[in-house]
């Protein structure tokens, strides 16, 4: 492992600025604002960046934005990106800078995503120990499913018009240690597909069940029989996970319902276990409910892919955080069953999602009683300043 070189940014060097990105942090999270609606947090990280020095292109795929940075002659380009949408949560940690706005939360820790950018931004600018280009971008609407800020920003031409020759995301880790970095090569985040099932009987009356045939005996049939695909239809060696979260049929307790629905959250690694799972849940609905005189429909909406990656990018970020905290603070992740939008951009470019540990101790994330940990601020900012450094060395 190389040696940690002094020309390179370390953790200290951000240090001066710990207060102001503490201040940023607490500011954002106080005003948090929901996917596509991050107006006034758009507003404040350009009005930043400008002030540091970057090319700022507003409005890239709504709300989005990018910050460019050109130095010296090189011929590399690298793009960094933070996510900056809160989730509708309606917070409980009781801390001084709650958020302002009633129902909405940062709750995943975009807040610190953005800060740290913003802290590393601003090093970058002030030192300019690179030669290339950088691309800071700030994407709005990761909570958004499919419609997401990574869809619309790729399709507003984000790497046309600002090309990148990698490109690296980081997200917080509940439960790992605070300043720690993590990675894994290879697919690292789940493929999240949305499956709707209407189970369609007969209504009637509640007293004469035998004229009627009931949808919410079909759907409970069906949530059973879901239950057998992870099971005994995928092989054990592989993960999967199929969830039933919503059922939804009935007003009233002496009607039995015309139809059921029933909401699925399908999640996959593997190409041909995510075509396995689409043809068993279509295939064991439409027969369960036959089997009762039912029908079923079936809408299957393919969702964010698999977040894969890349060897040669995640070895190089590797390496680029054992220099900046230490081969003891750096870890292998395991696989994480939740998804993430990113993997639209790593599909098009090559690159890396690293994790950086939020705290043993820290809640879950999508909880109301998340925080993301002020400590991490600097090592960040750090980080993404010596990866850029490194990069464009």
């Amino acid at each position: 492992m190389a040696k940690a070189s002094g020309r390179y940014c370390a953790v200290e060097d951000v240090e001066a600025s710990r207060n102001e990105l503490v201040e940023l942090r607490h500011r954002i999270h106080q005003n948090p604002e929901l996917s596509h609606k991050e107006v006034e947090t758009a507003r404040l990280v350009a009005e930043k960046l400008k002030a540091w020095g970057y090319e700022v292109t507003e409005g890239v795929g709504g709300t989005g934005m990018v910050g460019r940075l050109k130095v010296g002659s090189g011929t590399k380009r690298i793009g960094i990106r933070a996510d900056m949408d809160a989730l509708p949560i309606v917070e409980e940690t009781g801390l001084p800078y709650a958020s302002r706005n009633t129902g909405v939360m940062h709750a995943c820790g975009h807040d610190g995503h953005t800060t740290i950018l913003l802290g590393a931004a601003k090093q970058i600018a002030a030192t300019k120990n690179f030669s290339g280009t950088v691309n800071l971008i700030f994407q709005p609407a990761e909570e958004a499913g499919i419609d997401c800020g990574a869809r619309r920003m790729l399709k507003d031409g984000l790497f046309e018009r600002f090309p990148c020759d990698a490109i690296f995301g980081l997200h917080n880790h509940p439960g790992k240690p605070e300043k720690t970095l993590h990675f894994r090569a290879g697919p690292m985040m789940s493929a999240s597909d949305r499956v709707t099932i209407t189970v369609k009987g007969r209504g009637g009356h509640a007293a004469r069940p035998h004229m009627t045939v009931d949808p919410i005996v079909v759907a409970s049939s069906v949530v059973m029989a879901l239950q057998t695909i992870v099971a005994r239809n995928v092989d054990p060696t592989k993960t999967a996970v199929v969830t039933v979260g919503t059922i939804q049929g009935g007003k009233a307790m002496n009607v039995i319902a015309n139809d059921v629905t029933l909401g699925l959250s399908v999640r996959s690694f593997d190409a041909d276990v995510r075509e396995l799972l689409k043809r068993r849940i279509i295939e064991l609905a439409q027969s369960q409910a036959a089997s009762y005189g039912a029908s079923a429909e079936i809408d299957y909406g393919w969702g964010h892919p698999v977040l894969v990656n890349a060897e040669k990018e995640t070895a190089f970020a590797r390496q680029v955080a054992e220099e900046l905290v230490g081969p003891e603070n750096v870890g292998e992740v395991e696989i994480v069953t939740g998804s993430e939008d990113f993997a639209y951009m790593l599909e098009q470019v090559p690159g890396s999602f690293v994790r950086l540990g939020n705290g043993a101790g820290s809640s879950m994330v999508h909880t109301s009683r998340f925080d993301f940990n002020d400590e991490n601020l600097t090592v960040g900012a750090a980080y993404w300043t010596r990866l850029v450094e490194r990069y464009l060395a």
